[in-house]
Parts: structure tokens; sequence; C-alpha cells
């Protein structure tokens, strides 16, 4: 995909990963669409207050970028929140929050980004952010990884649907990156050097630097269907890896 000229949607746009994808998209010559609860004037080319778990806000967001920028030959979905807690202590609220956004937001921003490429009979890329934690099992993170896990899955679905279509659908699976959701981990002591001594690149990744991966799955016309993860190389050692002990003698 040539993203110069291009109209792309970014949800999630206003911080963290999102917001350096816009920046990057926009270095690239794309015509930016931020959709995000926080959007204000000012971010991207067009700024549309969103909450993605609302199907009428959804809907109606997807429209005003049709509406004033045109369809759009590329959607990133990254709109996201964290929370942590223990399976047996976890509030059916706590559990609808996370995935109210994580999961069901992916998939009407999806639907609609999809439906707006098909309406104009253009293809279009799709990259939804999903994250290492829905290949992993994180011990706390019940809600967050099982609303990532379906998101890849959703991206595989989706690829095999609309690939004759000409839509193209990917997920990132970042690691620890260092944004502000990251930053709620700032209250564990010693976390973010545990984090940058489990990664092969010995440091905790950048939301630049999950961006312009995601916008590499954006250009790479002959890949669907696929989870590409962007860890820094924190997934390549097993927790049993005996190189520690070996070590150790």
């Amino acid at each position: 995909m040539e993203l110069r000229g291009a109209v792309a949607l970014v949800t999630g746009g206003s911080s963290g990963i999102g917001e350096a994808t816009v920046e990057l998209l926009q270095e690239a010559g794309a015509r930016v669409a931020v959709l995000d609860v926080q959007a204000e004037a000012g971010q991207g080319d067009l700024a549309v207050a969103c909450d993605v778990g609302d199907e009428g806000a959804v809907v109606d967001a997807v429209g005003r970028v049709v509406d004033e920028l045109g369809p759009p030959d590329a959607a990133v979905l990254a709109a996201g929140v964290g929370g942590f807690g223990p399976v047996l202590e976890m509030s059916t609220e706590e559990w609808d929050r996370i995935h109210r956004v994580n999961l069901r937001g992916v998939f009407l921003c999806l639907r609609e980004s999809g439906r707006a490429m098909v309406a104009a009979a253009k293809p279009g890329s799709i990259v939804a952010v999903g994250s290492v934690s829905g290949l992993l099992s994180d011990r706390y993170l019940v809600h967050y990884a099982t609303a990532k896990a379906a998101v890849h899955q959703l991206v595989k679905v989706a690829a095999a649907e609309l690939g004759e279509r000409g839509i193209r659908v990917n997920a990132i699976a970042p690691g620890c990156t260092d944004t502000p959701m990251f930053a709620a981990t700032d209250g564990l002591p010693g976390y973010r050097e545990l984090v940058a001594e489990r990664a092969a690149l010995g440091r905790v990744g950048t939301a630049r630097e999950v961006g312009e991966a995601i916008l590499a799955l954006l250009r790479l016309d002959w890949v669907t269907g696929h989870v590409l993860t962007a860890d820094g190389g924190v997934t390549l050692r097993s927790p049993l890896d005996p190189a520690g002990s070996i070590d150790r003698r």
C-alpha cells in the first residue's frame, strides 16, 4: 500500500502507540483521522471524539471520516485500556470494562472500517493492536489477556473473509512499551528493569518503534491474517530456559 495521499483512520490516536502511529502516517503523507475518547482539535487531519465501545458512536465516527476525508484506505485499531486483578477477585464490571474497549471496540471499528472500504469498492489494510499478553499467560491479566487473544483470532477470521474484497487484516502484538498505559507499572518495584532484562534487545520498547511495525504491516501487500510480535525479543525465552542456571555454575 502506498501511504502518500491515503486516508487513514487511527483509534486511540491521542496517546501511546496510537499517537505515535498518527505521527508516522502523517510523515508518510497520509491524511489521518484520530478517533479517541479524548480526541482534540489539531490531532491528525480530523479529530473525532469517539468511545469505541459504543456502537452508535463508532458508526457515526467512521461516517464522519468518510464524509470529511473520504473512505479509509487504512485503519489502525489501537484504542485500549489496561488493568490488574487476580481471577478470584475480579469483578464482572472490571472484566466487562476491559473487554468492552479491547475486544468489542476492535470488532466494531474493524467492521465499520471494512464496510466503508467495501462500499467504496477499494482495497484496504487494517491493523489491530493485540499484545504478547494474548500469546502468554500473565497472572493478574486474565481480562486483558483474553481480550487480546480474541483480537488475534478476530483478525485471522476477518482476513479470511475480507481477502476476496482486497482488504488485508493483520495484528501487531507489542510487548511492554513505554506508553502511559505501561506507566501504571511504575509502582511495581523493579518491574521495568525486569522487562528490560527479559528482552533480547535489553530495553523497553518505544511507541514509535511499534508504530513503525504497524506501518510495515499496512504496506505489505501480500501479508494478511498475520500477528506480528514487536516486543524486542521478550517472548523469545522460556522461563524454564536452562541458560541462567548453566551460567551460574
